[in-house]
């Protein structure tokens, strides 16, 4: 558990129509932090009246609010403690470790292929946004020196419950689609899109989830 006292923040907040406020962050990480306290103070009632709130790689929207100019004053002097990453109640989703990449990304790590898997699921990720397709979480967690480009050469069929890795991010496909993730695994009993499911969507953002190592796996 990190002991880093709350910070103040560096952003930029931008207009956006008469009832919106587009929050720009620095990084990717003071991004989720800025949008678990935004979470946090609508939770407990501190936060002004807002409709939608959609977090980005580096934004967070802020849209259907009563004050805008209020909340554009009250920003800068927000004290926003850090993430920390709970001991229970993740999102376990079951995962083979059997994807054609594994190698590949083996070789980027400097692990062996049957490692591969072990510290991916060692990991805990939390959903930073959504976009893509419905249902596709960017999930971050893993350390910098685990991410990996996108391949090459896209392909053009991802299947669906595909798990793979992009730069910082873990994704697991909700549907089949072309994609140029390096694929590490498969998710096949996870339903990530259900429109019939209240919500549709399993993963949202701040979720924290887990990935467990299944039969077949090379972890």
């Amino acid at each position: 558990m990190t002991t880093e006292p709350p910070r103040g923040l560096d952003l930029v907040v931008l207009p956006v129509g008469r009832h919106g406020l587009l929050v720009e962050l620095p990084t990717a990480e003071a991004t989720e932090a800025f949008h678990a306290e935004v979470l946090r103070r609508r939770a407990d009632g501190s936060l002004p009246p807002v409709r939608e709130i959609v977090p980005g790689a580096r934004t967070v929207l802020l849209d259907g609010l009563e004050a805008p100019e209020r909340l554009t004053r009250e920003l800068p002097r927000w004290r926003i403690p850090p993430l920390v990453a709970g001991t229970e109640g993740a999102l376990e989703i079951p995962v083979r470790y059997d994807g054609p990449d594994v190698a590949e990304v083996a070789a980027l790590w400097g692990v062996t292929p049957d490692e591969v898997g072990r510290v991916h699921a060692a990991t805990e990720f939390r959903v930073a946004f959504c976009g893509f397709a419905p249902g596709f979480g960017y999930l971050t967690g893993l350390d910098e020196k685990y991410h990996v480009p996108r391949r090459a050469n896209p392909r053009t069929k991802v299947p669906v419950g595909a798990v793979g890795l992009a730069g910082g991010y873990t994704g697991v496909y909700p549907r089949s689609s072309p994609g140029g993730w390096q694929l590490i695994g498969t998710a096949p009993d996870t339903v990530l899109w259900d429109p019939a499911r209240t919500p549709a969507a399993l993963l949202a953002p701040g979720t924290r989830v887990r990935f467990v190592p299944q039969e077949g796996s090379r972890a």
